[in-house]
């Protein structure tokens, strides 16, 4: 007797990875205020090798228009200034010699609906990779059922696998729905 287990639990492992990457994906799309996840992405020489500005400084958000960024070595700043220009972030810094300010700009009604449709591109590529899991593991059912394992219990993962996959997508929608509700208010 062939076991189902391993194929749904791929399954929800699959659409758990692309509900994270959803979240990394919609954490860097700016919404007007101040998220210290949008510079995750900007790497500084350090030393030789390039690593997060998060491992040579300290960020945090004092207000809800601006990041700071306290770099632990004064020698820093500089570096982090160009690191952060030179990055997709679209934020000129600011510093004081101690500390490097990030002044989040108020978005226009057309950068708003933009920001909303990369969310809705990001979501709608997130909810294909949960469908492309689905029909993966529906394949390997039918494939395990021409190799021996009864119909019913073929019918009885599928429903299973469908559940799974119905349960991500409305994950994918409501942290659409939260994200361009974060985009929209001004």
């Amino acid at each position: 007797m062939q076991d189902v287990k391993p194929i749904l639990t791929e399954a929800d492992e699959s659409m758990e990875a692309t509900l994270l990457f959803l979240d990394e994906s919609l954490a860097h799309i700016r919404a007007g205020k101040a998220n210290t996840r949008i510079l995750d992405g900007v790497k500084v020489d350090y030393y030789g090798s390039h690593v997060p500005i998060a491992n040579v400084a300290t960020i945090t958000t004092p207000d809800a228009k601006t990041i700071s960024i306290q770099p632990w070595e004064k020698a820093l700043i500089s570096v982090i200034e160009k690191a952060i220009l030179n990055s997709d972030v679209g934020i000129t810094p600011m510093n004081n010699g101690e500390v490097i300010r990030l002044g989040i700009p108020p978005l226009t009604e057309e950068r708003r609906k933009q920001l909303a449709k990369q969310a809705r591109h990001e979501g709608e590529e997130a909810k294909i990779s949960v469908r492309n899991a689905r029909r993966e593991a529906i394949d390997k059912l039918k494939k395990m059922q021409k190799d021996g394992l009864p119909e019913d219990m073929e019918k009885d993962a599928e429903a299973s696998v469908q559940k799974i996959h119905d349960k991500y997508i409305k994950k994918i929608d409501d942290m659409l729905a939260d994200k361009e509700k974060e985009i929209m208010t001004v």
